[in-house]
């Protein structure tokens, strides 16, 4: 088994071959509802199970942690997913991580365990130091923690050589505390998770109808006629969608699924929570399902424009939205050059779909008055992510499907808060607008300069130009590419600071000195003087709404979120400050307050909050005013990409299992997918393993290969799967190694984690 950071061969639970057994039933339905019940039992237990079951994502309880769905008008009892339920469970863990743990275990046997099995020791109960030359982590008090980081960050020869990265899990209060604290102390370095994820929508959206942000609501799925599904996998990485999606099936609407795996949630849907569901009884979710070849959805989508542009022609005009085009776009000659120039062979072998196939997705659109794209990770960490989302915005422009009801944009998020963490400012390029406004807010001098984003960070930690590095959640290491250079890059840093709740791989690839800070989480009660606070977050279409744990702290040392960055803030900042940072947290309307006056759309903050269904954020593009250059929708001609994929090679994607949340692992299977008991597994199609001499259960090594230099990951076992021919698919984070961190998407600088050639070699 391989020595890499993130793989283990201790505490794996190896099944005999075959792993994959067909999972022949509808997705969620008792399933879902067993699994749910059983990771309950084992962490959280009963009791506390039930007492925070009742309170997620209800309008006076607190948001699930996982994903950005957003909640219905009419709520459930039970308003949450198999996966939600299990991130709340995983969260209310009854398990305890003291000081005892870290006195028994040293950093290299920590480091020797699998990513599951540090998860699975409970939750993080005081503060911890890991001190220059030591082996174990040990206690320390706040104030001496606060005062330790201050005397670091005050050290360095510039605010620019520290670093404060941010998970999509904080709050909106916590992240405006985070960066206002960045920005005070005189940096823009706050990459975050969305620079891994949808960074590419945004850059794809925010230059094409101007704003960065989807433009649908969730009453709009009642309104249209047909739903393109376009590289998402709702079923496991927000599974609440379902019920959305199934209501619209049920009314007639289209659901065309494109996607390089069949995904069973994608196919069949057992609603858990209706008496049908219960007994196991689904029903169709997809009208057409397309297995496009990985990266192909550009040469999908000029697939359908050029025969709806032919279309147009044909009947004399009446297919394309010419009133629309004509006065809400410019670039429909260049659109339409590129069209007529794709070649059918072109389009076809690029992306892997029969003409026939992509001719029935055309008549279904032009068919079709009301059209939303729905996408994720599948379109968004390619080299030309950002031309995938224009090339969307160009399906929809054409007849008309922007800005209005039951049409638009939606980038599914695939955290809690990470939309409304960009929103608070947590960016390291912000506007000239926001920073202006910041500072008239609060009194501060932000800096100007762009700070650095994930990947640059990496590479500064590298070159020594990072010294500190500081992380409000997250699980910094694991989601990042190139997993030992990044490990590497984070031993070179003189302190590293993590937030957290739980035990993760980011806590033991550290700095010289690192400090392990333990904060609530949403299921919890947060007192402050006294007096129960809540938080708010933003949901996938900009409505932010409030959060409040009930739930009796798991330690009494635990402070929040905003807590912890205040007073980190006041330490470091000291008298150079006039902000009162501890007094913030004194009461949470006060940071609200703040917000209010430096972010606009916050008007009236702690009042509209309150409503049982808190607010919607504006959104230009909504009512077909675009806040671009010209005022107008920018349609741009995208060319087909072709990635040179050598003879014998393929392209891989990372892809999550269902039974983890981003990197955290609930448990070592993927049901749906029919695998259980192992992660270390590759994906590859029957007729890719015949021509290579492997066979399903097989030990494979696997290489891949960017710019002459190779990176190996061993020991993986092939699984049989229905793939397009040459491509391939693994989990992440235990991919993570194989993804190049120089291999970036244009433009957005995300990393292209779901296009990576490799190679496989049976192992010896």
């Amino acid at each position: 088994m391989p020595a890499d950071p993130l793989s283990s061969s201790k505490s794996l639970v190896r099944v005999p071959a075959p792993l994959k057994k067909p999972y022949a039933h509808a997705a969620a339905g008792p399933g879902a509802v067993l699994s749910s019940i059983r990771y309950a039992l084992r962490t959280s237990g009963v009791v506390r199970a039930v007492h925070v079951f009742k309170n997620v994502n209800q309008r006076h309880g607190f948001d699930c942690p996982g994903c950005a769905w957003p909640d219905p008008d009419h709520r459930s009892v039970a308003e949450f997913c198999e996966n939600g339920a299990r991130a709340v469970a995983h969260e209310a863990d009854a398990r305890r991580l003291s000081r005892d743990f870290f006195a028994q275990h040293s950093i290299e046997d920590l480091r020797a365990r699998s990513d599951h099995w540090l998860e699975q020791q409970g939750r993080l109960t005081e503060p911890m130091v890991l001190r220059a030359g030591s082996c174990h982590y040990e206690p320390i008090a706040w104030g001496d923690a606060f005062a330790l980081a201050a005397s670091e960050l005050n050290a360095l020869g510039s605010p620019d050589e520290a670093a404060f990265y941010t998970s999509g899990r904080a709050s909106n209060e916590a992240a405006f505390l985070y960066q206002l604290f960045a920005r005070s102390f005189g940096t823009n370095n706050l990459p975050d998770c969305s620079n891994m994820c949808h960074e590419s929508s945004g850059k794809g959206l925010s230059t094409t109808i101007g704003v960065s942000k989807g433009t649908v609501q969730l009453g709009d799925f009642e309104q249209a006629d047909l739903i393109l599904i376009l590289g998402q996998n709702p079923g496991t990485n927000h599974p609440r969608m379902l019920s959305t999606l199934a209501a619209a099936a049920r009314r007639g609407c289209k659901i065309i699924s494109v996607n390089p795996l069949r995904e069973r949630a994608l196919e069949v849907f057992a609603h858990p929570q209706k008496v049908l569901g219960l007994l196991g009884y689904g029903a169709a979710i997809s009208s057409q399902y397309v297995q496009v070849r990985i990266n192909g959805d550009v040469a999908l989508l000029k697939g359908i424009m050029k025969l709806v542009v032919e279309e147009d022609r044909k009947r004399g005009g009446g297919v394309l939205d010419r009133a629309f085009l004509e006065a809400h776009t410019v670039g429909l000659d260049a659109v339409l050059g590129s069209v007529d120039e794709a070649s059918w062979d072109e389009i076809v072998t690029s992306s892997g779909v029969p003409r026939e196939e992509i001719e029935e997705i055309a008549r279904t659109y032009m068919a079709s008055e009301r059209v939303i794209a729905c996408w994720a990770m599948g379109i968004t960490q390619h080299k030309n992510a950002v031309g995938n989302v224009r090339e969307i915005v160009n399906l929809l422009a054409l007849r008309g499907n922007l800005g209005k009801a039951g049409a638009g944009v939606c980038p599914v998020r695939g955290h809690s808060n990470v939309q409304g963490d960009r929103t608070m400012g947590v960016y390291e390029a912000p506007s000239e607008e926001f920073l202006a406004r910041l500072d008239a807010g609060t009194g501060i001098t932000s800096p100007r300069a762009p700070g650095h984003d994930v990947v640059a960070t990496i590479h500064a930690m590298e070159g020594g130009r990072v010294k500190v590095f500081c992380a409000l959640g997250g699980n910094f290491v694991a989601a990042t590419p190139d997993t030992p250079r990044t490990a590497a890059a984070l031993a070179r840093c003189a302190l590293t600071v993590q937030v957290s709740t739980k035990l993760n791989r980011s806590h033991l690839e550290t700095g010289r000195t690192a400090l392990l800070l333990p904060c609530l989480g949403r299921t919890e009660a947060d007192l402050q003087g006294g007096k129960r606070q809540f938080v708010t977050v933003e949901d996938s279409m900009s409505v932010v709404h409030r959060s409040e744990g009930r739930l009796r702290p798991a330690g009494e040392h635990l402070r929040s979120e905003p807590w912890i960055v205040a007073h980190l803030a006041a330490a470091v900042l000291g008298a150079r400050t006039r902000l009162p940072w501890t007094s913030l947290v004194e009461e949470y309307d006060r940071i609200r307050d703040l917000i209010e006056e430096s972010v606009e759309g916050f008007e009236r903050f702690n009042e509209r909050v309150r409503a049982d269904d808190g607010f919607v954020l504006a959104n230009a593009a909504r009512e077909r005013t675009w806040s671009t250059a010209t005022g107008r929708v920018a349609l741009t001609a995208q060319p087909i990409p072709h990635i040179e994929v050598p003879p014998g090679a393929l392209l891989m994607m990372t892809i999550r299992s269902h039974d983890q949340f981003n990197t955290t692992i609930y448990e070592l299977n993927d049901r749906y997918r029919g695998i259980h008991g192992e992660r270390r597994v590759i994906l590859v199609s029957p007729e890719d393993l015949a021509l290579r001499g492997l066979e399903g259960g097989d030990h494979v090594d696997v290489t891949s290969h960017f710019r002459g230099a190779e990176r190996t990951v061993r020991g993986f076992r092939v699984v049989p799967y229905d793939i397009p021919r040459g491509c391939t698919a693994m989990y992440f984070p235990e991919a993570n190694p194989l993804v190049p961190l120089d291999s970036q998407a244009d433009e957005s600088g995300t990393p292209t984690s779901k296009s990576v050639v490799v190679t496989l070699a049976l192992a010896p």
